[in-house]
Order: structure tokens, then C-alpha cells, then sequence
């Protein structure tokens, strides 16, 4: 049997909780990404599915008491059931309501009553089964590339059954189509999610498939209360679009950010731009303080610490408002909003720069473009469209700003 889902705990004790739901498959370095960001102002606990990670598989809903883990923590609880003690789920007795109540469990073992949730695919599932039927808990609620009903659940039991004779290795050479985008899927990053799966327990797998072979949620959607925000990828074969649309339109209120570029693991493939979507749908920062806080992060992010650093060096008591003005409003909350990611920014930052000549500020965000994952064949295309709406001069002054800012910092050169 499972004692408590392994877990890991990042993020100030006393800060409000956000749990962290990953998709069949993977393990809770899905999440990897956006913790770092998700921890300055929530404690974030992620968890493995069974089977997944350093869970084991076992019969979901059927636990053992444990001591509740405190602080950060990758291991089961003290005095909890060994690892090697499962007991495996029978074919087809796993529901929703069983993974949800292994979530609870955990919850309830780390002190936690209340808490925000977000989860992929399955784990957004899950999310949405306790925001229906345990509302008290869920103060809100994210659903990443998720869906009210995954298909037909024949699929899903011939998947278990599949699994359950050969391993993940039989679905393993499926994973990347469904999963990434065909320039994402051989990236480093993509490799590590796929070796998840191939670990994964055969057993713990295949119970996963079986809940989601009977859910259906489809016809219950108007009963969750949470403010919730549906996430889709707008290149996601396994839960396209449309899924997502159901979602958002069939849950009171409901906001929809479909993203550009992304397919299954969004979280994976468009870090930032989930990232800000998160972080303003988790709460906007609630003082000056915690604005300042999360624009210097960005800040940072953006420019880098080097140019950050020099900046406040050279404060004074005459220019200290003005630079706490643009770390809070410019980079605290326009740069931190959903909606657009960062590479988008820096498009729109640097025509604005063109527009208005300002060549010092352009050299630095040319920097920060390239940061932000713009190459100089992107930049190349924001000067040109800038000739026609900014004008030629504009643009001729900006090519020759962009081309030494390149060429000072060893970009090859396309432009």
C-alpha cells in the first residue's frame, strides 16, 4: 500500500500553499521550471504520482499512518510504510476519487487545510476533482493542457493493459509526438521527462490509466466554485485546444490563455510563459514590498544581475524613487502579467525604442532580447517591420545600435 505520495516542499513555511500536480508519465520535475519563481511567494509542494518518480505504485486511497514531513522534503515521512511495502492496485479498480484522496492525504500530513492547486493533464484532474468535491480546500485552481474527459476510456484500458504485459517501454516512442513540439522534442529537456517515463512502474501507470479511463467530468463543470485559469497548448495533440475551451466554458467564470509553440507539457516547453500566467492568476503581489520583490526578480531575469547590479550601485537619494518606481510598476507588473511571455515583450520593447530613438535603452534590450530567447534573425525582423511604422531613419539608426551590441557580445551575426 502507499503511506504518503513522495513529495518536495520549496518555499517560505508560513507562506500561502500551492500544490503542484504532474501529468501521467512524468514525475514532479515537470514542475522544475517554475518553482524557483512560484516559491519567492507561495510554499510549493509537488508531488509523484504512483508508480512515478520515488512514489511507489500501491493502492491509491488505502494509506498508513505516518508522522507529517516539515520544510523542504523529498522523502516519505518519518515512521511512514517502507518504499518497498506496496500492494498493487487490481486492473480497473483506480478512480479519480482514489488519486485525489492520496493528494488529501498529503495535505492533511503536512498541516495544510487549505491550499491553490495547479496540475497537468492528470494532475489538473485531480485538481478539478477536489476543487468539485472538496471546495473548502481549494482556494484556486489551474488547469495545464488538462480536459474535462480524456478520450474514449477503451484507449486508455487497452494503454493499462499494454503497460501492465510490457512496460512503459511499449508507449515510451509515442511520448515525444504527444508531448513536445517537433523542434522541442530532442532537447535536453525533453529526454529527462521521457527517461520519467521509462522509469515509471508498469503497475503505478496503468492504475493511472484506469482513472482516467471513467472520468468524466464534463457534466459537473458548473459546480466548481474556485476562480480557476485553463492553460492549453495551441500545438497540443493529446488534449487540443478544444478540451480546453470545454473547460473554461463550462466552469463559472473561467479564464482561457492558449499558447503559441506548446503542445502536452507546456510547463516544460514554454516555461515563462506558464510561469506568468501563474503568477498572476495565484495572486497579483498583494504590497509595494512584494512588487518590488518580484520586479527586481524579473528585473534580473531580463537585463541581467550584472547591469541590475550597476544600476543600483549608482543610486542616489535623488534617482532612489525613480528606481524603485520602474523594479515596482515596469518590471513588478506589467512584466509579470499573463497573457504575454517575455520574448513577446521584448518585440514590442524594442519597436517602442526604435519609435522614439532611444538608442541607449535599445543597446540594453537588444541584451535582454537575446536573453529572452529572441536570436538576431528575430531582432532583424522587428527592425525591418519597424521601418515601415517607425520609419526608415529610425530603423537604419537602430540596425547600426543592434549590430554592435551583437557583435560586442560574440552573437553570430545574421543581420
Amino acid at each position: 500500500m502507499i503511506s504518503v505520495l513522495h513529495h518536495r516542499t520549496d518555499g517560505p513555511a508560513d507562506a500561502p500553499v500551492l500544490i503542484l500536480g504532474p501529468s501521467l508519465g512524468t514525475s514532479l520535475a515537470v514542475w522544475d521550471a517554475q518553482v524557483p519563481a512560484l516559491a519567492r511567494r507561495h510554499r510549493v509542494i509537488r508531488y509523484d504520482l504512483p508508480g512515478h518518480g520515488a512514489t511507489p505504485s500501491g493502492a491509491p486511497g488505502d494509506t498508513a499512518p505516518g508522522a507529517t514531513p516539515s520544510g523542504a522534503s523529498d522523502a516519505p515521512a518519518p515512521g511512514a510504510t517502507p518504499t518497498g511495502a506496496t500492494e498493487a492496485p487490481a486492473p480497473g479498480a483506480t478512480g479519480m476519487a482514489d488519486l485525489a484522496a492520496l493528494v488529501l492525504d498529503l495535505a492533511d500530513r503536512l498541516g495544510v487545510e487549505r491550499f491553490a492547486y495547479a496540475g497537468i493533464s492528470l494532475g489538473g484532474a485531480i485538481g478539478a476533482h477536489l476543487a468539485l468535491h472538496h471546495p473548502e480546500r481549494v482556494t484556486r485552481l489551474a488547469l495545464v493542457c488538462s480536459s474535462a474527459r480524456f478520450g474514449e476510456p477503451d484507449g486508455w484500458r487497452d494503454r493499462a493493459a499494454l503497460v501492465r504485459e510490457k512496460g512503459t517501454a511499449a508507449v515510451a516512442p509515442a511520448a515525444p509526438g504527444r508531448w513536445f513540439t517537433p523542434d522541442f522534442a530532442g532537447t535536453h529537456t525533453a529526454g529527462r521527462l521521457v527517461d520519467d517515463l521509462l522509469a515509471a512502474d508498469p503497475e503505478g501507470y496503468a492504475a493511472c490509466c484506469d482513472a482516467l479511463a471513467a472520468y468524466d467530468l464534463r457534466d459537473e463543470l458548473a459546480r466548481i466554485t474556485a476562480p480557476t485559469l485553463v492553460l492549453a497548448g495551441r500545438a497540443d495533440p493529446a488534449t487540443p485546444p478544444a478540451h480546453a475551451r470545454e473547460l473554461a466554458d463550462g466552469i463559472p467564470d473561467a479564464s482561457l490563455l492558449e499558447l503559441a509553440g506548446a503542445a502536452h507539457l507546456a510547463p516544460a516547453e514554454r516555461p515563462e510563459a506558464v510561469l506568468s500566467a501563474l503568477l498572476g492568476h495565484f495572486g497579483a503581489p498583494d504590497s509595494d514590498d512584494s512588487r518590488y520583490a518580484e520586479g527586481m526578480a524579473v528585473r534580473r531575469a531580463v537585463l541581467g544581475d550584472a547591469h541590475v547590479d550597476r544600476a543600483v550601485a549608482r543610486t542616489t537619494d535623488f534617482t532612489a524613487d525613480f528606481q524603485d518606481y520602474i523594479t515596482r510598476c515596469a518590471w513588478g507588473e506589467i512584466w509579470t502579467r499573463p497573457g504575454l511571455d517575455r520574448r513577446t515583450r521584448s518585440c514590442l520593447t524594442l519597436t517602442a525604442l526604435i519609435a522614439h530613438g532611444h538608442q541607449e535603452e535599445l543597446a540594453l534590450h537588444v541584451r535582454a532580447a537575446i536573453r529572452n530567447g529572441l536570436t538576431p534573425e528575430d531582432i532583424k525582423e522587428v527592425l525591418l517591420h519597424s521601418a515601415v511604422y517607425c520609419g526608415v531613419p529610425a530603423a537604419n539608426s537602430a540596425f547600426a545600435t543592434a549590430q554592435r551590441v551583437l557583435a560586442e557580445d560574440g552573437t553570430p551575426l545574421a543581420l
